[in-house]
């Protein structure tokens, strides 16, 4: 089998428009397509990171579990219930619930019904501090989501967390 050789044509300012290909130089519109979701879902969660942070303390992953319970009758449900909705692995997610309950924003409870599950719910802390980070996640998503994808966001220095 012979492999053809890569080429690469970059457009400068643009990676979304970056054509590869195996010989004819062309690329889909679905992997267009493709790189330019990506590259809006990489711009909206570093704006939501970076804003979350700036006025709540909080990052995207923290406000989307807060706000996943604040949105529960009884604001509490089984861990393995809110991995599905937050599109989070189980050990991202425990690591996420771990802050938030150091936080003070949310408990942890042993399920009444099946032993080998976790509850968990929010505190009347996490509860207000979802409300007073709802405007701003929404005003993020207002700004970022239906507009032209420009220069996308670049992630804050690290705090050695």
């Amino acid at each position: 089998m012979r492999l053809h050789r890569l080429r690469t044509h970059v457009m400068v300012g643009d990676m979304t428009a970056t054509k590869v290909s195996a010989g004819t130089g062309e690329t889909s519109a679905d992997v267009r397509e493709w790189r330019e979701l990506l590259a809006r879902h990489a711009d909206l969660t570093c704006a939501l990171d970076r804003a979350l942070q700036a006025g709540h303390s909080l990052g995207m992953s923290e406000y989307e579990v807060l706000e996943r319970l604040a949105e529960l009758p009884e604001h509490s449900a089984k861990v393995a219930t809110i991995a599905k909705s937050v599109h989070l692995s189980q050990s991202a997610l425990s690591r996420v619930i771990g802050r938030l309950e150091v936080a003070g924003l949310l408990e942890r409870h042993m399920c009444s019904e099946d032993r080998r599950a976790v509850n968990v719910r929010l505190t009347d802390e996490g509860l207000q501090l979802q409300a007073e980070a709802q405007p701003t996640q929404r005003r993020v998503l207002a700004e970022r989501l239906h507009a032209p994808l420009g220069k996308t966001c670049e992630p804050l220095p690290s705090t050695g967390d």
